[in-house]
C-alpha cells in the first residue's frame, strides 16, 4: 500500500510541479498527517461515528464480566473500555492504539440473541484483534487508504479539468514526454485506490482468521464463536451506523446480506460459512495447531494461515472444554426473555430514562426530556411523584 502512495505521489509531482520529489514529499507528509490524527484520535473517532456508549461494571455486568474473563485468557495487560451500539443488528468491533488504550464494543442486538458461550466467541474474537495489534494495523491502513484516495480523487479531477494543466514541457522532453506522463498519472490515480483497497482487504480477511483462532485459544470452546457467526449469517438487519471506511474492523460485514457470497477480492472478511466450518473442524484442540489443521482441511489446501512462530508457540495440547451450564437452569425462551430485560435495562441507564414503580406494581419507564411533576398510572389512577422532576 505504501509502494502505491509513493508510486501515485511520484507521478502527480512530476505532473503537476516537474518534479517528482516534490510530490512524493507531499504525499508523505499528508500521510503522516493523517496517521498522527489516526493514532491519537482514530479510536475516539470510529466510536463516536458508530454511536456507541461507554458502560460500567454495573451497567451490563454480563458484558462486563465476560470481557474481563478474556482480559485475564488473552493476558492483555489493561481492561479495555466497553461500549454498547443502541441497534438490532448483531455485530461489534474492537478498536484503539494499543493494548493499554482499547475499546470493545457490541450491539444491543448481538446482547439479547447471543448466549454466554456465544457472546464469549464474540468478545474473544474483539480481545484477541487488540492483542494482535490488529486493532492499530487496521487503522493504520485506512488512513494510509485515505491518502491515497484523497490523492487521486484531487490529481485526477485536477488533471481532467484543468487542460494544459500543471503539464511541464521540461518534464519529460517536450509533448511526447508530457503526454506519457499524463497519461501514467492518470491511469495511476485512477487504479491506485482499487490496488489499495484490494490490499486492505486482503490484509482484513487475513486478520480475521487469525483473530477466531485465538478467539477459540481463549475460550477453549470453538462452537461458541462458530455458533455467534451463524447466528450473525443468518440475520438481514443491517447496522445503522456502520460507515464503509471502518467495515472490515467488525466482527462480520456491516453491509452483508443473508446468503449473500462475496468474491475473494473485494469481500471485507472471509466467507463466513467457511469461518464456521473452520471451527467446527477443530477436533478436540483449541490451539493454533489445530485450527491451522482446520484450516488446511477446509481450504484443501497445504498453506498456512496462522504464522510459523504463532505455530511452533502453540503446539502444546490445548483441550476444548464442555460448554456453560445454562443460567440457573433456565429454558432457552426464559434465557431470551432475560437477556431482552438486560439490555433494556443497561440502555435505560446510558440514555438517562428514571425507573418508577407504582404501589399496584405498575413499572414505569420516563425519558429524560419529560418535563411534567407527577405521572397518573393508567392502571389504578394513583399519581405518581418522579424523583428530581
Amino acid at each position: 500500500m505504501a509502494a502505491v502512495l509513493l508510486l501515485l505521489g511520484y507521478f502527480l509531482g512530476w505532473y503537476f510541479f516537474g518534479n517528482g520529489w516534490a510530490g512524493l514529499i507531499v504525499a508523505l507528509v499528508l500521510w503522516a498527517i493523517m496517521n498522527l490524527i489516526a493514532y491519537f484520535q482514530g479510536g475516539a473517532l470510529i466510536l463516536s461515528l458508530s454511536g456507541a456508549k461507554k458502560i460500567g461494571p454495573n451497567d451490563h455486568p454480563r458484558l462486563w464480566n465476560v470481557v474481563e474473563e478474556m482480559k485475564i485468557a488473552s493476558g492483555l495487560e489493561k481492561m479495555p473500555e466497553v461500549y454498547i451500539i443502541e441497534d438490532q443488528a448483531m455485530n461489534a468491533f474492537a478498536t484503539g492504539r494499543s493494548p493499554k488504550h482499547a475499546a470493545v464494543t457490541v450491539t444491543s442486538g448481538l446482547l439479547q440473541k447471543m448466549n454466554r458461550d456465544e457472546l464469549q466467541g464474540v468478545v474473544a474474537h474483539e480481545v484477541s484483534h487488540i492483542q494482535n495489534r490488529d486493532v492499530l494495523l487496521m487503522t493504520l491502513c485506512s488512513v494510509l487508504l485515505g491518502t491515497i484516495v484523497i490523492l487521486a480523487w484531487y490529481g485526477s479531477r485536477v488533471m481532467l479539468y484543468s487542460g494544459s494543466g500543471g503539464r511541464r514541457s521540461g518534464s519529460g522532453g517536450g509533448g511526447n514526454g508530457a503526454a506519457v506522463i499524463l497519461i501514467i498519472a492518470l491511469l495511476l490515480a485512477i487504479l491506485a485506490p482499487i490496488f489499495a483497497q484490494l490490499i486492505y482487504f486482503a490484509i482484513s480477511r487475513k486478520r480475521e482468521y487469525l483473530a477466531d483462532a485465538s478467539g477459540a485459544l481463549y475460550t477453549r470452546y470453538p462452537e461458541g464463536l462458530a455458533s455467534a457467526l451463524e447466528k450473525i449469517s443468518d440475520s438481514t438487519v443491517q447496522l445503522r451506523s456502520a460507515n464503509q471506511a471502518f467495515a472490515p474492523m467488525y466482527i462480520a460485514n456491516p453491509f452483508r446480506k443473508k446468503g449473500m457470497s462475496a468474491s475473494d477480492l473485494t469481500s471485507t472478511h472471509p466467507p463466513i460459512r467457511e469461518r464456521i466450518k473452520i471451527l467446527r473442524s477443530m477436533a478436540g484442540g483449541a490451539s493454533f495447531v489445530d485450527y491451522n489443521k482446520a484450516f488446511q482441511q477446509v481450504r484443501n489446501k497445504k498453506q498456512n494461515i496462522i504464522p510459523g512462530s504463532a505455530l511452533a508457540g502453540g503446539a502444546g495440547l490445548v483441550s476444548t472444554r464442555q460448554p456453560a451450564p445454562a443460567a440457573d437452569r433456565l429454558s432457552e425462551s426464559q434465557q431470551k426473555i432475560e437477556r431482552a430485560r438486560e439490555v433494556s435495562s443497561a440502555l435505560d441507564k446510558l440514555n438517562k430514562y428514571t425507573a418508577l414503580a407504582c404501589q399496584c406494581g405498575t413499572a414505569f419507564r420516563i425519558p429524560p426530556d419529560y418535563r411534567g411533576k407527577v405521572i397518573r398510572c393508567p392502571r389504578c389512577g394513583r399519581d405518581n411523584q418522579i424523583p428530581n422532576s
